[in-house]
C-alpha cells in the first residue's frame, strides 16, 4: 500500500525571502519497498524560491519533468548531500542565489558556468578542494562565500572574469597563495583569506580600487611580509593582519587615508616597534610615512638620461666635461642638429651616451 505525503514549502521564517507568489509543493511517496522523493509544482512564475535546507536530504527531491529554470533562488543548505547532478545544475538556468552551505559535497558540478544570472553563491562548510574553472562564466556573480573547505587553489583566471564580485570569503581554507588575477577584481569590497597558509599576496593589489576590508589574519607561520601595494588601497578601512611571522609594515602604509581600524597584534613586529603599535592606528601610519619620507631622502630617486643630457650640455651645445679619448667628434652639437641625418640618430641612445666602454664612431 503506498501512502502520499503533500507537504506546502515553508516561507513565514523571517530568514527566508521569497519573490512573487510561490505556491510549490513537496510530494514524499514512500513503499515497503523503497523510498523516493519528488517535487511537484501546483502555480509558478519567474520569482520562485526553493527552500530545502535541514531536512537531512541524501539526494535532491526533484523529478526529471519539474521545469527547474523557473527558480531564482534555491536553499538546499545543512544536509548529507555528497553530490549536486550535473544535469541538474544545467537546468538552473535563471538562478539568483544558490545556498549549498554545510553538505558533504567534494566537487561542484562544472555546469554550475551554467547559472550566467547568479549573484550568491554559498559553499561553504563541505570538502571542496577546487573551484570548478567553469564558475568563471559566472560574470554576474557579487557574493562567493567558500569558508571552511579544503581549497588549496583557486581558479588562475578568476580575477578576469568575475568582474563584479564585490565580496570574497575564502577563509578556512588551505590556499598557499591567491591568484595574480586577484589584483583585477575591480568592484570587490571585502576579502576574507584569514586562516590558511598564505605564503605571500599578489604584488599589483593596487588595483583594487574599492577594497574596503581585507582580512588576512591568522596566516600564522606562513605569512611574513606584505606587499607594497597593500598601502595603495585608496578606499582601505580595515586592515587585519594579526597573528602571522610579520616583523615590517611596508612604509606604504602610511598612505592610507581611510583606515580606520588596523589589527596587527600576534606578529614579531619590529617596524613599527610595539610603543608605536600601542598609541593605535594613526601613529602608525605617521610612523610609517615618517620612515616613508625618510627613506626618500636617502634614496633620492634616479635623474633621467635627460636629465643627464642637459648636465653635460647636450641640448644647448656647451661640453662641459673635459675630452675623453677616443672621442671623435671635434665638439658638441644640439640634437636638432642632428636629427636630419638618419645615421646620426643611434648615436645618442642613452646607454651610448653613458657608457664609459663605448666610443664614438661615425
Amino acid at each position: 500500500m503506498m501512502t502520499t505525503m503533500m507537504m506546502k514549502v515553508d516561507y513565514s521564517k523571517s530568514r527566508r525571502k521569497h519573490f512573487g507568489n510561490p505556491h510549490i509543493r513537496l510530494a514524499s511517496s514512500s513503499s515497503s519497498s523503497s523510498s523516493q522523493n519528488t517535487m511537484v509544482a501546483e502555480k509558478t512564475d519567474m520569482q520562485e524560491v526553493v527552500d530545502l535546507s535541514a531536512m537531512s536530504l541524501e539526494t535532491l527531491p526533484i523529478s526529471s519533468n519539474f521545469n527547474l529554470a523557473i527558480i531564482r533562488v534555491l536553499d538546499i543548505s545543512n544536509n548529507n548531500l555528497q553530490v549536486i547532478p550535473e544535469s541538474l545544475a544545467a537546468r538552473l538556468l535563471n538562478m539568483v542565489a544558490l545556498d549549498v552551505h554545510s553538505n558533504q559535497l567534494k566537487t561542484l558540478p562544472n555546469s554550475i558556468g551554467c547559472m550566467s544570472k547568479l549573484k550568491s553563491l554559498n559553499v561553504s562548510g563541505n570538502h571542496l578542494q577546487s573551484l570548478p574553472k567553469t564558475i568563471e562564466n559566472c560574470r554576474a556573480l557579487e557574493d562567493l562565500n567558500a569558508n571552511f573547505n579544503q581549497l588549496t587553489t583557486l581558479p588562475d583566471t578568476i580575477g578576469f572574469e568575475l568582474i563584479n564580485l564585490k565580496k570574497l570569503s575564502v577563509n578556512s581554507n588551505k590556499l598557499i597563495f591567491l591568484p595574480t588575477s586577484t589584483g583585477h577584481l575591480t568592484n570587490l569590497r571585502y576579502l576574507d583569506v584569514r586562516l590558511n597558509r598564505l605564503r605571500s599576496l599578489p604584488d599589483d593589489l593596487e588595483s583594487l580600487i574599492n577594497l574596503e576590508i581585507l582580512n588576512v589574519s591568522q596566516n600564522f607561520q606562513y605569512l611574513e611580509t606584505l606587499p607594497y601595494s597593500v598601502g595603495l588601497l585608496i578606499s582601505l578601512v580595515e586592515l587585519d593582519v594579526s597573528y602571522n611571522k610579520i616583523a615590517a609594515l611596508p612604509e606604504s602604509i602610511g598612505c592610507l587615508k581611510k583606515i580606520r581600524k588596523l589589527s596587527v597584534e600576534g606578529n614579531p613586529m619590529v617596524s613599527p616597534p610595539p610603543e608605536v603599535v600601542e598609541k593605535g592606528v594613526q601613529a602608525i601610519k605617521e610612523y610609517m610615512s615618517e620612515k616613508m619620507s625618510g627613506a626618500n631622502e636617502i634614496f633620492p630617486k634616479k635623474r633621467s638620461w635627460i636629465g643627464k643630457l642637459k648636465k653635460y650640455g647636450t641640448f644647448n651645445g656647451i661640453r662641459s666635461t673635459p675630452e675623453r679619448e677616443g672621442f671623435l667628434m671635434p665638439s658638441y652639437r644640439t640634437i636638432d642638429g642632428f636629427a636630419s641625418s638618419p645615421r646620426h640618430i643611434s648615436m645618442f641612445s642613452p646607454r651610448r651616451l653613458f657608457s664609459p666602454k663605448r666610443d664614438f664612431t661615425r
